[in-house]
C-alpha cells in the first residue's frame, strides 16, 4: 500500500508513476500580432515594428535597452516565443524571454542568452526562482547558430512540472517537488516579460569581455507570440480550468521515453554548468535534482 503524509504528496507520487505512460508533445503554437497578448515596457522608441506587427525588433545601445511584456497574468499554461538573437559581436548583451510574478518572493521561469564575441557561440542559461529564491542555473550551448534564423523557445508550466523547450526538444524539467520541501510555482500568476539589455558585469565570462559600443546598435527579432494559459488576476491562488485545458492532462505531466532520451542527448552533449553538480556551491545535492533526473 502506498503510504503518503499527506493528499498532496499522493497526488506527485501517482504523477510520477502514471503520466508517463501517457506523455506527449506539446501542441503547435498559433502565432499572432504583437499587439494580441502583448505591450512594450520601456525605452518605446527601441522597438521597430515589422509586417504589420507579426514581428518585432529590439535594439539596445549605449543609452537604452527596451522589453515588452504580457497584457494579462497567468497562472500555468504554454508559452512561447520565436526569436532570432543578435549577430556577430553580441558580448556582454543578454536577450531575455521569462515568466515573473510582481512581489518581494516571486516566482520566475527564465530564458536567458547570453551573447558573446564573433565566432564564440551563444550560452542558453535557464533558472528556476520560487518564493524568491532563485540559484537554480543551467547553461548549455545550442546545436544551431541562433543568429541566422529564428528557432522556437517555449515554457510549458503546469501543477506536476515546469519543462523548457527549445523547438521540440526539451532541455530541463522541473518537477514539483514540494513534498521533499522544495517550493514549486504554483499560486502566484506571472506575466510574461521578453527584454535585450546591457549585462556586461557578468553575463560573458563573467564580465570579462566588456560590450562593444561601436557595433550598436545590437538587434534581436521576436515574433510568434504564443501564450495559451489560465489568465488570473494577480491576487489570484488558483486556476478556475484548473484540470480543463490541454496542458493540464495526464500526458503532459511528464515526459515520454523520446523526450527524456532528448534530454539526455542535450544534457551530455551541451550543458556546461548545472547547480545540481556543483559542490562547491551546494555540498550536499539539492533534494529536487533526483526526481528532476540531473544526476
Amino acid at each position: 500500500m502506498m503510504m503518503c503524509s499527506s493528499l498532496w504528496t499522493c497526488f506527485i507520487l501517482l504523477s510520477s508513476l502514471v503520466y508517463a505512460t501517457f506523455a506527449a508533445t506539446p501542441r503547435t503554437p498559433i502565432d499572432v500580432p504583437f499587439g494580441r497578448n502583448y505591450v512594450p515596457t520601456w525605452a518605446y522608441d527601441h522597438i521597430k515594428y515589422l509586417n504589420g506587427g507579426s514581428e518585432i525588433q529590439l535594439n539596445l545601445d549605449k543609452y537604452t535597452g527596451t522589453g515588452f511584456q504580457s497584457k494579462g497574468s497567468y497562472l500555468f499554461g504554454h508559452f512561447s516565443m520565436y526569436i532570432k538573437m543578435v549577430p556577430g559581436d553580441s558580448a556582454g548583451t543578454v536577450t531575455a524571454f521569462y515568466l515573473s510574478s510582481q512581489n518581494a518572493e516571486h516566482d520566475e521561469i527564465d530564458f536567458e542568452f547570453l551573447g558573446n564575441r564573433t565566432g564564440q557561440p551563444y550560452i542558453l542559461q535557464t533558472n528556476v526562482f520560487t518564493g524568491g529564491k532563485g540559484d537554480r542555473e543551467q547553461r548549455i550551448y545550442l546545436w544551431f547558430d541562433p543568429t541566422t534564423s529564428y528557432h522556437r523557445y517555449s515554457v510549458l508550466w503546469n501543477l506536476v512540472q515546469i519543462v523548457f523547450f527549445v523547438d521540440d526538444i526539451p532541455i530541463r524539467v522541473f518537477k514539483n517537488s514540494n513534498d521533499l520541501g522544495v517550493k514549486f510555482p504554483f499560486n502566484q500568476p506571472m506575466k510574461i516579460y521578453n527584454s535585450l539589455w546591457n549585462a556586461d558585469d557578468w553575463a560573458t565570462r563573467g564580465g570579462l569581455e566588456k560590450t562593444d559600443w561601436s557595433k550598436a546598435p545590437f538587434i534581436a527579432t521576436y515574433k510568434g507570440f504564443h501564450i495559451d494559459g489560465c489568465e488570473a488576476s494577480v491576487n489570484a491562488k488558483f486556476c478556475d480550468t484548473q484540470g480543463k485545458r490541454w496542458w493540464d492532462q495526464p500526458e503532459f505531466r511528464d515526459l515520454d521515453a523520446a523526450q527524456w532520451q532528448r534530454l539526455r542527448w542535450v544534457r551530455q552533449k551541451y550543458t556546461i554548468y548545472n547547480y545540481c553538480n556543483d559542490r562547491k556551491r551546494y555540498p550536499q545535492i539539492p533534494s529536487e535534482c533526483t526526481r528532476d533526473r540531473d544526476i
